[in-house]
């Protein structure tokens, strides 16, 4: 006899003598279709020859009636999860049993008992266009469903009421179930038993048994029981393949769990971290300014930040954090708190503020951790721009007439050393002049060649769209860096503009 298991795991197949037994026409066999329950209420298998076959060469009879199958332990060397990776012994497609043929009488009888005595619930109740009702029933967790025909008196199928449907019924506590079953009415053929099975199993060749040492154990607690129209079934405990099947299940559901709980969490990181980004800006006479941040994934390690100085001061930072996701936006949001502490404390120096930043970003990071930043100043009343450039990619300073200044580094990058300073330069802006601040993911931004997106580009871009108002700069640059890369994003992509008035 033949033991398989369908491509999801969620059916077990059997082939025995109930193939023969249910009669000389083969054709009734292909009506037999097992599905199996994804929970503890039940699981079916059904007389069907598997997908994936593992032969038993012990035909000893294993308590579930005088025919039932016997069952293989899975071989621990190729398990189910390695079998499923390559493909399931097909091409990879999802597959799984879903339905039984059980055919019946009376299907108002039929369907009063599945519910009413074995607590199944009703899966579809509909009339086809033959004029025929077609009724199904599920166990409670709906995983399979049991299709109750009823069949002409003069049809073949109409032989098969009344006998072994080769239907099993899987629980983790039969003696519970087979309390409950009776209770309600349930007639079983006899009380459950224990049996146990030991198991050769064939070698790679096929020609020979392993050692009785390494035979398999097999067995567990049976009963079974009858439908109104005498169709039998079998209810089982848990036996060492369908424990294996189970525990994959469990693993499997518990993976799709973690996943599910991690989607969710980063969809709560991203709205918290879009908490971080400014929620107002401070209002400036003689500037217009804009930033946006659009993250390849969920949250990343950008940052930038209009902070009110006070005396008719403004401040522009735009940051990157070394690495990408969750353990960046960390570092971010550090960062993020420090440097809007520290401004709150009013230190008037930038230089001052940004050792202090560095000194308390290095304590509370790991050796590796550093960040870019561009951090200036602009005095409202002056139009004066103080900045520090520490490690950050130079902004781009567009004048009224075209020309373009690169503010470039005046120090090293924060976090790296306990000891850091920077020098402060200045710019002194006038009307019709554009400050441009990016990270990385702009001019790094890859086509499908392979090319980089650059700055000789974004010069140009900037170039081309600074009569825009702030926010349209920056809506036209992003738009030519991603036609340039195409759908997929590498890295996360910071814009900042402000126009002097």
């Amino acid at each position: 006899m033949l033991f398989g298991f369908s491509r999801d795991g969620g059916a077990v197949f059997t082939e025995d003598a109930e193939r023969q037994r249910i009669g000389e026409d083969a054709s009734a066999f292909q009506h037999l279709m097992g599905g199996a329950m994804k929970g503890g209420g039940a699981r079916c298998a059904a007389g069907l020859s598997g997908l994936h076959s593992l032969r038993v060469y012990d035909g000893r009879e294993s308590g579930c009636g005088g025919d039932a199958p016997i069952i293989t332990r899975m071989d621990s060397s190729r398990g189910r999860a390695e079998w499923l990776s390559e493909g399931g012994g097909g091409e990879g497609l999802y597959l799984r049993l879903h339905a039984v043929n059980v055919f019946v009488r009376d299907q108002d009888q039929s369907l009063r008992f599945y519910v009413d005595q074995l607590g199944f619930q009703v899966a579809f109740d509909a009339k086809l266009q033959s004029g025929d009702r077609w009724i199904a029933v599920a166990p409670p967790d709906g995983g399979a469903v049991l299709a109750l025909l009823a069949p002409q008196p003069d049809a073949w199928e109409y032989r098969l009421i009344g006998r072994s449907t080769g239907i099993v019924f899987v629980t983790e506590n039969v003696i519970a179930k087979y309390s409950e079953w009776r209770k309600r009415g349930v007639r079983f053929q006899f009380a459950p038993r224990l049996r146990r099975v030991t198991l050769g199993r064939r070698m790679a060749g096929g020609s020979a048994t392993e050692p009785e040492e390494q035979a398999g154990l097999w067995g567990g607690v049976f009963t079974q029981f009858k439908d109104p129209d005498g169709n039998s079934f079998a209810l089982v405990g848990f036996d060492e393949v369908t424990r294996e099947i189970e525990a994959q299940r469990r693993a499997l559901a518990q993976k799709a769990e973690a996943e599910r709980r991690a989607v969710q969490e980063l969809a709560i990181a991203k709205q918290v971290q879009a908490r971080l980004f400014p929620q107002t800006l401070p209002p400036m006479k003689t500037l217009e300014y804009a930033g946006t941040c659009i993250q390849a994934r969920q949250v990343g390690g950008d940052y930038f930040d209009f902070l009110d100085l006070g005396r008719d001061c403004f401040g522009l930072v735009v940051g990157d954090i070394a690495g990408k996701g969750i353990a960046a936006a960390l570092l971010m949001a550090n960062l993020q708190a420090n440097l809007r502490i520290h401004c709150a404390t009013g230190l008037e120096e930038p230089r001052r503020l940004l050792q202090s930043v560095n000194r308390v970003f290095h304590k509370n990071t790991n050796e590796n951790a550093f960040a870019t930043l561009f951090f200036a100043e602009y005095d409202d009343a002056d139009r004066r721009l103080r900045y520090a450039n520490c490690g950050h990619l130079p902004p781009l300073l567009v004048r009224d007439d075209g020309s373009v200044e690169r503010l470039e580094a005046t120090g090293t990058v924060l976090g790296l050393f306990g000891e850091w300073d920077c020098t402060i330069e200045e710019r002194k802006l006038h009307s019709g002049d554009t400050l441009l601040i990016y990270t990385d993911g702009v001019t790094e931004a890859l086509s499908g060649g392979g090319e980089e997106f650059g700055e000789r580009r974004l010069i140009e871009a900037l170039r081309r769209h600074r009569r825009l108002p702030a926010q349209g700069i920056i809506s036209a640059i992003a738009d030519e860096v991603c036609q340039f890369s195409g759908e997929e994003q590498h890295d996360d992509i910071t814009l900042t503009v402000a126009k002097c008035r």
